[in-house]
């Protein structure tokens, strides 16, 4: 109905409803006269039947109280039973006229016995709990000493559907969100919300419906397409997520019947967010596959994989938009200065994986930095836009490392300066190489980027990762996969899936520490862990293989690989212990140039034998002892420092790494002079 017709029905309902209420009063009215009807009764039972009957006449669409008694199948008693029900709620002068009509001032409610003895066409089963008025919760029968004798309650949420007035279930409110029709929809969700219709149109279903379970890892594609699909049904979509569900088997019976009373008053399906619900909480999988099992109407189950349920089921795989219908959403989203963009456009497209959703959000992202000043061209906003729109989820996932390092604070062999910087093209012109020189077509099969950094603690591993994250202006994360290995089968590979899926929203540079822990040598199969673990470990490869950013494996000891993993990679990269020639120009990049800096001698600096992690740890410590002393940091905080971080390590300075401190200054600390050649 359009809101006009919509306005005049609620006109002709609330007379419809007055002039039923009229004839109920005049009933109640006839049977408090306890048989002596006369004529005024008569006449009076007549003319409210007449009015009825007239407020009928003039309306085309059935009023509330024929609607529900039809998507329930009340009988005409059991409608007039509801309507002596809601009539309490809606008319104070219905209390006294029940008292009257049952002979007692306190019984001022209706009850079962009245409607018996008052209304047309009694039956007893009007009130059993298989009947339509108490298992649809239309009527809840209070306490009292018999059945006839208990009061009789009308449902808040019929009593206001009686009256015409939109409302939703109470109950239901706190679980339930809403989704709204998007406003555009890219071709191919189109074509699967199309799919989901004309399965749900065939006229052999019937009530029988299957459940949709929409597969992936991205919820908003998939949100859009169930509202795409409920729109052409002309349903209204509602969401409630799978951790809400109650496990209580009385509790998850009463959720399940008022949604399904929902369905028939409001035209609602539901969509059940199962993103976020652990396979381990198997309490809360069976509470879903028992709503699946019982609820009625149009139901969507958004799951990351494939599910099992005794329900027919259609499952559907939701990618995300194709790389070109997400280029058409960028133009369309950025309007008419996307042709001024010289690219930026296909290298966002190249980069960041985003639904139509997360793409106009970054629209908007960029016209806020735009607003505040934070990015110099229209192309930089965009692209910092993007970062953004991942990192929330990805922030609770692992540690987001807030890089400014560049190639003049990495200090590495030429080799391997040469093989980052080959890394960091690799990224860069992926798109041009896939794409627009065909390798792509060929197969997707090892077109992900992935690294392996193998050498000690602080030669420039997590460096170097910064690095290239800085110069592709990428967002890095650090992921310690100790802590992602789970002892319980499937769950490493469920985080892991976790991270890429989100990490591949934002392009995000993936660094994976202790590589070790999941790729070290295989040994023989044993038992089942040994069989999972092999799966495990394969997973990620194959993860890593797909992935569309740059993954970063880390080590300290690449012996400890099986070498048939290195295969898999495409770079491997050996971080070396620093020579005095490396770790004197470690020594010079080391200090900020605010740093007030005294006499620092390189050489001697550099005779010690300690990484560029370890370096930067000394210079830091002795920065702090310099600023406590108000003076300009010099050998002697240095040696303070070195003295500190060599304890750490749990070694001693040899002689050739004593040798040259200034015995003068150090003199001054008296308790390390002795320290000195």
């Amino acid at each position: 109905m359009t809101a006009s017709t919509t306005v005049e029905w609620q006109v002709a309902n609330q007379q419809y409803l007055v002039a039923a209420m009229e004839l109920l009063r005049a009933i109640l009215r006839r049977h408090a006269a306890r048989g002596g009807e006369n004529g005024e009764d008569a006449t009076e039972l007549h003319a409210a039947n007449a009015s009825l009957t007239a407020a009928r006449r003039v309306m085309s669409t059935p009023p509330a109280l024929e609607l529900i008694g039809a998507a329930f199948g009340l009988s005409n008693f059991e409608q007039m039973l509801l309507l002596l029900c809601a009539a309490m709620e809606l008319d104070a002068t219905f209390a006294p006229l029940c008292a009257s009509a049952q002979g007692d001032p306190q019984r001022s409610f209706p009850t079962f016995g009245l409607a018996l003895a008052a209304l047309d066409h009694p039956h007893w089963s009007a009130v059993t709990p298989d009947g339509p008025l108490r298992r649809w919760h239309l009527v809840e029968v209070g306490s009292g000493a018999t059945l006839t004798s208990s009061s009789l309650r009308a449902d808040e949420r019929i009593v206001h559907c009686l009256a015409g007035v939109a409302s939703q279930e109470e109950r239901l409110v706190p679980l339930l969100g809403q989704v709204v029709e998007p406003s555009s929809l890219a071709p191919s969700h189109q074509q699967l919300a199309s799919r989901l219709v004309a399965t749900w149109s065939q006229p052999d279903l019937g009530h029988d419906l299957p459940v949709a379970q929409l597969i992936g890892g991205d919820l908003e594609s998939k949100r859009h397409v169930a509202a795409a699909a409920c729109a052409q049904l002309g349903l209204s979509l509602r969401t409630m997520r799978a951790e809400l569900l109650p496990t209580g088997p009385p509790e998850l019976s009463s959720l399940i019947q008022l949604w399904n009373r929902e369905t028939i008053l409001s035209n609602h399906a539901l969509l059940v967010d199962a993103h976020g619900a652990e396979r381990t909480d198997t309490s809360r999988w069976d509470a879903l596959t028992r709503l699946t099992e019982y609820a009625h109407g149009v139901l969507f189950v958004a799951t990351r994989e494939r599910w099992a349920t005794s329900r027919r089921t259609l499952c559907i795989e939701v990618p995300k938009p194709s790389p070109a219908e997400q280029r058409a959403t960028w133009i369309e989203a950025i309007g008419p200065s996307a042709a001024s963009l010289n690219g930026h456009v296909d290298k966002l497209v190249s980069q960041f994986n985003l639904g139509t959703h997360a793409i106009r959000a970054a629209c908007d992202d960029a016209l806020a930095l735009d607003l505040a000043g934070e990015s110099a061209d229209p192309g930089t906003r965009l692209w910092d836009a993007c970062r953004m729109q991942a990192r929330p989820r990805m922030d609770d996932l692992a540690q987001r490392i807030e890089s400014a390092a560049t190639w003049d604070d990495l200090v590495l062999p030429a080799a391997q300066l040469h093989v980052l910087r080959e890394l960091t093209a690799h990224v860069r012109w992926r798109a041009k190489v896939y794409e627009s020189w065909g390798f792509a077509a060929k197969g997707a099969r090892g077109l992900g980027i992935t690294a392996l950094f193998a050498g000690a603690s602080g030669t420039g591993k997590t460096l170097a990762a910064e690095v290239i994250a800085h110069e592709l202006r990428l967002d890095l994360y650090r992921i310690d996969l100790s802590s992602v290995v789970s002892k319980y089968i499937g769950e490493t590979e469920k985080n892991l899936r976790r991270i890429f899926d989100t990490a591949e929203d934002g392009g995000a540079v993936l660094l994976f520490d202790e590589a070790d822990a999941l790729f070290g040598k295989r040994s023989e199969v044993k038992d089942s862990h040994d069989r999972y673990a092999n799966i495990e470990v394969s997973y990620l490869l194959q993860r890593m293989e797909a992935y569309r950013g740059l993954a970063i494996l880390t080590t300290n000891l690449r012996s400890a690989l099986d070498t048939a993993f290195l295969r898999r990679i495409r770079f491997v990269l050996q971080f070396p212990f620093p020579d005095a020639g490396q770790r004197r120009e470690i020594w010079r990049r080391v200090f900020p140039s605010q740093t007030p800096l005294h006499d620092l001698d390189l050489e001697v600096l550099s005779r010690l034998s300690i990484a560029g992690g370890n370096i930067r740890n000394v210079a830091l410590n002795a920065a702090f002892l310099a600023a406590d002393s108000g003076d300009r940091v010099s050998m002697v905080h240095l040696f303070r420092a070195a003295q500190g971080e060599y304890a750490k390590l749990e070694k001693s300075m040899t002689d050739t790494e004593m040798d040259g401190w200034p015995r003068a200054d150090l003199e001054e600390y008296g308790s390390v002079a002795g320290y000195v050649a």
